[in-house]
């Protein structure tokens, strides 16, 4: 195999594909496994998917009790997180199972499993007629007393009074939220419907709230039990690690439909995660990307139709989840969602179509006054490839036209923009790597029980030798990363930005369990299970898997103090380390970093806009750690008053032109933004953006002490 094919055969990173097996693990067995066992469809697809993890995976694990105990407190969490449905009995009798699972397993039993569907489905149907009953007289908010809001920090109810009490706790919560949101209303200026009476107010907010969840337990009743059943299996399968997860024939379809955007009403693409939807990425140049405020880990609790009714859409499927929030071009949607320091905000959207043309590489230049003028920007917003077409886009490609075009303008200096860019094409990482370096090994690939693979640059031409700076931040991940951590290694580029990236060094593949199981055709589709299959290594040997890539200057952000990335995760796979390659490049070399660090630090320190950010790093983790809330109106509404008071001091951060910032279009690219209003108008978003960034501000800053340096 030569170098293309080796680079081409590793062609993708964060974009899953499907690789089909030609060797079957199971012989055919239609009519033993069928027989009159009703559940003989999931017992093979679990035979298959444990073949499939104990034969394939990365880095496998052995099915046994720990394991077990792993699984069994996964799947109650994925089954009753928040703990509404469960007394302590029903969930003591769960516990019986709690080291059997691994055996279950293997055997392809579901005693556990059985039991689990028939005690949720009991525990649902209980709730359900539970409820009602502490919605049909005012509650009384004068009470003093709180209620914890973290599910963690609750224990299962003791009996079914103590999960009555818990009920009407978290019913009177709800109604309160909204009742204090309703009165502020009315208190605003210019409010122009009809002033109500707190008690008024407080008996139609009982009713909105009851028809809430009237709507959530009918969605909750139509769960199937293959939803359940996959939530179990992957019990199992994610502690493999957390990319490793079974899909059904419908969840498959439905992740290819995702990958190719088809959240296209507002540009974003979602995932289930317990009981919400999750924000997993936002398409650049899409609705929700151009209006800011919806951001990837958001869960999406509610969804309105022009702020008509919110409809609660927890325990909704995906599929379901889009039906309420895709729609005609032009109209609006206004979604409740929870964001990462845990408010809730509404956020109106106005679909329209994706713009494709957001996604690819772009450049600016960029001057900060008496400080440095004519440096350039190259924004990438993902690793794009078409591996359908001879000559389809390539990321790669496109940032050496950009670079090319930048070295027409004689640009002092360039920065490379990769903040969120969750990553894509490993054949364009290498080659754009190679933009920066003469010929060299960029990245080391390797399979299970193989020894690494190098990934080489083999084009002896550097495209740019000036000075360089590679902007990331906690979301850029995968491809990102293993170009960011080259060009650290190689000392060719200053890396900028959060604490560290992402930390993903893994790569999935999708496995058809048709194609791993021979016959049983009265039994398919089976499903697909998406495998970790190999990990990524630095060229120095180091792993990016968990500790991400650290930046030579490390800036504030508003995520700061919270935990993000891959370290998330409860079972991640762990840093690790192999043999470092020998590299080396002359095209440029990096000089005085820790001078360059210092002052930067200095900076940092002096900047009222850095400062600002820091302190509201913290008020997020302050109000993500909160652990419980009053129930009393006025200790409520005071307590809302104060944080929307923190709130407001920090409303503002980067909301203002940088004085002396200055970004302008290249002159080769003003035919083509001129085409059309549209991209007039982008092109306008997009520069007025850049011209309140700080980030880029400092990297100004840097970029001119690397030259002083220099």
């Amino acid at each position: 195999m030569d170098k293309k094919m080796k680079i081409r055969f590793f062609s993708v990173l964060s974009v899953c594909f499907v690789l089909s097996l030609f060797v079957a693990l199971y012989p055919a067995q239609g009519k033993q496994m069928q027989g009159d066992d009703p559940h003989a469809k999931e017992a093979l697809i679990v035979k298959g998917l444990i073949s499939a993890l104990e034969q394939l995976h990365y880095q496998p694990i052995v099915l046994d009790d720990e394991v077990s105990r792993k699984a069994y407190k996964a799947y109650l969490g994925s089954l009753d997180g928040g703990k509404r449905f469960l007394t302590l009995d029903e969930v003591n009798q769960l516990k019986v199972y709690e080291t059997s699972i691994d055996e279950e397993f293997k055997n392809g039993t579901f005693e556990f499993f059985n039991l689990s569907v028939r005690l949720i489905d009991n525990g649902v149907e209980r709730a359900k007629n539970i409820f009602p009953q502490f919605l049909d007289k005012p509650f009384d908010f004068n009470e003093n007393e709180s209620i914890i809001i973290d599910p963690d920090k609750v224990d299962y109810p003791a009996n079914e009074e103590a999960l009555k009490k818990y009920w009407k706790q978290l019913l009177k919560y709800e109604v309160l939220t909204k009742l204090q949101s309703k009165i502020e209303d009315q208190k605003k200026d210019g409010f122009e419907g009809e002033q109500k009476s707190v008690k008024v107010l407080e008996e139609e907010t009982r009713a909105e709230v009851k028809k809430t969840f009237d709507d959530w337990f009918e969605r909750l009743q139509k769960l199937r039990r293959a939803d359940r059943f996959n939530e179990y299996v992957n019990s199992v399968s994610e502690l493999f690690d957390p990319h490793t997860t079974y899909f059904d024939p419908k969840e498959k379809e439905d992740f290819d439909i995702g990958m190719s955007g088809r959240l296209e009403g507002i540009g974003a693409r979602l995932q289930n995660e317990g009981e919400y939807t999750k924000i997993e990425s936002i398409v650049p140049g899409g609705p929700a990307w151009k209006q800011k405020q919806l951001e990837v880990g958001d869960l999406i609790m509610k969804v309105s139709q022009d702020k008509v009714e919110f409809v609660d859409i927890r325990g909704m499927r995906v599929d379901d989840v889009v039906k309420y929030i895709r729609g005609k071009k032009g109209t609006n949607v206004t979604l409740q969602v929870k964001k990462a320091d845990a408010s809730i905000q509404e956020i109106t959207i106005e679909r329209d179509e994706v713009i494709l043309d957001e996604s690819f590489a772009r450049s600016s230049i960029l001057e900060q006054a008496d400080v440095i003028d004519n440096i350039g920007y190259i924004r990438l917003p993902k690793f794009y490839a078409d591996f359908e077409r001879e000559n389809g886009n390539s990321c790669a490609k496109d940032v050496a036209i950009e670079i090319e075009k930048l070295k027409r303008q004689n640009v002092k200096g360039i920065i490379l923009d990769l903040r969120s860019n969750g990553g894509g094409s490993l054949r364009d990482v290498v080659d754009m790597s190679g933009l920066f370096i003469e010929e060299g090994p960029i990245v080391q690939v390797k399979s299970r029980n193989q020894a690494p693979q190098v990934l080489r640059d083999a084009d002896p031409r550097v495209q740019y030798t000036g000075p360089l700076i590679v902007l990331v931040n906690n979301f850029s991940a995968s491809a990102s990363e293993i170009l960011a951590a080259a060009l650290q290694d190689y000392g060719r580029a200053l890396i900028v930005g959060s604490a560290s990236t992402f930390g993903k060094g893994t790569v999935q593949r999708f496995y058809d369990l048709d194609r791993l199981i021979r016959g049983n055709l009265e039994m398919k589709p089976l499903g697909e299970v998406k495998l970790t299959m190999q990990k990524f290594y630095r060229i120095n040997g180091g792993s990016t898997q968990l500790k991400g890539v650290v930046p030579d200057v490390i800036l504030p952000d508003n995520l700061m103090y919270l935990k993000l990335g891959e370290r998330e995760y409860e079972y991640p796979m762990e840093w690790s380390e192999i043999a470092a390659l020998s590299y080396n490049q002359k095209a440029y070399r990096l000089k005085n970093v820790q001078n360059i660090k210092q002052r930067s630090n200095e900076r940092i320190a002096q900047d009222t806009v850095f400062q600002k950010i820091e302190k509201n790093a913290l008020r997020l983790k302050e109000q993500r750690d909160l652990v419980s809330m009053p129930l009393s109106l006025n200790e409520y509404d005071t307590f809302i008053k104060v944080k929307e008071k923190q709130a407001k001091q920090f409303e503002n951060i980067m909301k203002d032109n940088i004085p002396g910032f200055k970004v302008k279009n290249l002159d080769e690219d003003l035919a083509y933004i001129q085409v059309d209003s549209s991209r007039i108008a982008r092109n306008d978003d997009w520069i007025s953006n850049l011209k309140k960034d700080v980030y880029l501000k400092e990297s100004l800053n840097l970029l001119r002490d690397m030259i002083n340096y220099n």
